[in-house]
C-alpha cells in the first residue's frame, strides 16, 4: 500500500473510530507472539511479597490512581472492523484494585491460576491484584509486552505508586501513548522510502549460517531457551569513568567482533537494543517504548580500535534517524534469526521493588521466557552494583550446547581487552 495513502486512511479511521495502529515494535511483538511463540503468554511483571507494615488499602489506592492516570492502561487489542487487521483502542474501563483477604491455601492456588494464560482480544493488557493472607501481604502485577517495557515497569510504574502512596501531590501532565503514537505517523513518503531502503542495505546478505556461531548441536527439537552467565574478567566499570568511550557502543563492539570471530565471516550482521526514550517527554512515557535496530559491519577495512568505535557510534546514530522505518525491518521478518545485544545497568535491584519505605521482594516472575522470540542468540552485557559485568548468554539449546557459549563468552572476554587498546588494528583481533 503506497504510505501516502495509508497514513490518509489511518488519520480518518483515528477521527472516526479511535483506532490506532500497532506501532512498530508493538506489532513485531504481537505478531512473534501470536505467530512463533511457544506459549500463549508474553508478560513481564513480578509477584512481590511485603512486609506486614505496609498499608495495603493504601497500596491499592495508589495503584489504581496510577493505572487511571496513563492511558496506556485503557489499551486494547482489538481486531480493525473493515480490515481484520490487529490494532488498538485507548478506551478501556479501569476497574478498581482491591485487597483480596485469602488463606494461604487459596494463595497457593491463585498463584497456579496466574500462571496460566488469559484473554487479550479487547480484554485489560494487564493484571493487578492485592492478596493478604494470614502470614503475609503480596502484590501481583504483570503487563503485556506490547504495551509495556522493563523500564516504564519496573522505574516510572513504581515511582507512580511509591508518590501515591505517600501522599506527594502529582503536578505534571503525562503525555498520552495514543498522541505519540500520532506522532510517529507523521512522516513523509520520501522518508520512509529512504528509511527502508536504509535498512534493507544493512541486513543485505544475513545468512544465519555464516554471521552466527556454528551450530554443535544435532537435534530435531523445537527451539529451546537456555542461559549461560559469567562475569567479565578483563574490564570494570572504572575503566568507562577514565574515558569518554560509552559502554554500550563498547560493547555492541564486542559483540560484532566476537560474531565474526566465531563465525569465521568477515562481517557481522547482528541487531542492538534501545530504550527508545529519547527526550525528557519520552523519559516520562508510560509504555512500550524499547526498540531493536539492524546493524552490520564489513571487517575487511583495517582501521584502528578507535576508528572503529567511532565509526560504529556514528552508524548506531545513523540507525536512530530511521527509527520511524523500522516498520519494514519487522513485517518483512528481514533480521528474523539475527543475534541480538541489550546493555542493562544494576539488574539486581530488580530484585526488589519497595514502596516508600518498604521493601519489596519479588519471589516470582511470570511465566513468560518461554514466548519470547525465537532468537538463536542473545547477548546481554549487565552492569552489576559492585562495578563488575555479567554475560548473559540466551540461546537456543537446540542449536548450540553449554560448551559452544562457554567458548564464545572466553572468545568475548578475551575481544573486551584487546578493545581496550584503541591503537589495536582490526585485523590483529580477528587474525
Amino acid at each position: 500500500m503506497d504510505s501516502t495513502y495509508e497514513i490518509r486512511i489511518i488519520n480518518h479511521a483515528l477521527k472516526t473510530c479511535g483506532y490506532y495502529p500497532l506501532r512498530a515494535i508493538q506489532r513485531w511483538l504481537v505478531d512473534t507472539h501470536f505467530n512463533k511463540a511457544n506459549s500463549t503468554m508474553m508478560n513481564i511483571g513480578a509477584l512481590i511479597k511485603f512486609p506486614k507494615e505496609i498499608d495495603l488499602n493504601r497500596l491499592a489506592q495508589a495503584v489504581t490512581d496510577t493505572l487511571k492516570n496513563f492511558d496506556i492502561f485503557r489499551c486494547r487489542l482489538v481486531f480493525h472492523p473493515d480490515t481484520d487487521d490487529f490494532c488498538q483502542r485507548f478506551d478501556g474501563e479501569i476497574e478498581p484494585v482491591t485487597v483480596e483477604k485469602i488463606s494461604d491455601e487459596e494463595f497457593e492456588k491463585r498463584k497456579e491460576n496466574l500462571r496460566m494464560p488469559y484473554p487479550l482480544i479487547n480484554k485489560p493488557l494487564y493484571r493487578m491484584y492485592i492478596f493478604e493472607t494470614p502470614t503475609a501481604k503480596y502484590f501481583y502485577l504483570d503487563f503485556y509486552h506490547a504495551i509495556m517495557d522493563g523500564t516504564a515497569v519496573s522505574i516510572l510504574f513504581w515511582r507512580e505508586i511509591g508518590m501515591r502512596y505517600k501522599g506527594k501531590k502529582i503536578t505534571h501532565i503525562p503525555q498520552k501513548y495514543a498522541d505519540y503514537i500520532l506522532e510517529e505517523l507523521r512522516v513523509s513518503p520520501e522518508e520512509l522510502a529512504e528509511g527502508n531502503k536504509f535498512w534493507h542495505e544493512m541486513l543485505k546478505g544475513f545468512d544465519s549460517k555464516k554471521h552466527l556461531p556454528p551450530p554443535d548441536v544435532e537435534t530435531s527439537q523445537a527451539w529451546k531457551s537456555e542461559n549461560f552467565i559469567v562475569p567479565l574478567q578483563n574490564i570494570n566499570h572504572k575503566y568507562f569513568s577514565d574515558s569518554s568511550r560509552k559502554e554500550n557502543i563498547f560493547f555492541l563492539a564486542v559483540s560484532m567482533f566476537a560474531l565474526a570471530k566465531s563465525s569465521g565471516s568477515k562481517n557481522s550482521i547482528m541487531s542492538w537494543i534501545h530504550n527508545g526514550r529519547n527526550t525528557t517527554m519520552e523519559l516520562r512515557l508510560m509504555g512500550l517504548m524499547i526498540e531493536q535496530y539492524p546493524i552490520s559491519w564489513n571487517f575487511e577495512q583495517d582501521i584502528t580500535v578507535g576508528e572503529f568505535l567511532e565509526k560504529l557510534a556514528e552508524k548506531t546514530k545513523a540507525g536512530l534517524k530511521y527509527r520511524r522505518s523500522l516498520k519494514t525491518v519487522y513485517e518483512e521478518g528481514i533480521e528474523d534469526d539475527c543475534a541480538t545485544f541489550i546493555f542493562q545497568k544494576n539488574t539486581e535491584n530488580l530484585d526488589n521493588m519497595n514502596i516508600g519505605d518498604h521493601v519489596g521482594k519479588i519471589i516470582e516472575l511470570p511465566q513468560n521466557e518461554i514466548s519470547a522470540a525465537e532468537n538463536s542468540l542473545d547477548i546481554d552485557v549487565n552492569l552489576t552494583n559492585s562495578g563488575k559485568y555479567l554475560l548473559v548468554l540466551k540461546y537456543d539449546a537446540s542449536r548450540y550446547s553449554e560448551t559452544a557459549m562457554e567458548k564464545f563468552a572466553v572468545c568475548f572476554d578475551e575481544i573486551v581487552l584487546q578493545l581496550k587498546n584503541e591503537n589495536k588494528f582490526i585485523s590483529e583481533i580477528l587474525a
